[in-house]
């Protein structure tokens, strides 16, 4: 196993809906706080409509485990932020088996 990086600081973001007033919700995110992470690039795909293309890529971003509950533990739903780039965390799992570190399972997704 490659030893871990964390030589990238991200945002953690998680999704909060915020009434519209006209009876429905908006989604915004509140930051959690910033973490340092390691990003892997896992695989990409482009999909294409009728007016634009959409380009995902998969990543895996490895943090330093929190414990479950704490506010710094990543979690599905959640994302990273970096400047203008996000990436929405799809799962999360030990790294290692000694619990050091967690992988982020993630998608950047890019209009084009």
């Amino acid at each position: 196993m490659a030893a871990v990086n964390l030589n990238r600081r991200m945002v953690l973001e998680a999704p909060n809906q915020v009434p519209d007033g006209a009876g429905g919700f908006t989604e915004t995110w509140a930051e959690l706080g910033s973490l340092w992470v390691e990003l892997r690039a896992r695989g990409g795909r482009e999909t294409s409509g009728e007016e634009t293309s959409l380009s995902q890529t998969g990543f895996k971003i490895l943090v330093r485990a929190a414990p479950y509950g704490a506010p710094s533990r990543p979690s599905p739903g959640q994302r990273f932020r970096d400047g203008t780039r996000n990436f929405r965390i799809r799962s999360v799992a030990e790294f290692d088996q000694r619990g050091r570190y967690l992988s982020c399972f993630s998608d950047e997704e890019v209009v084009t």
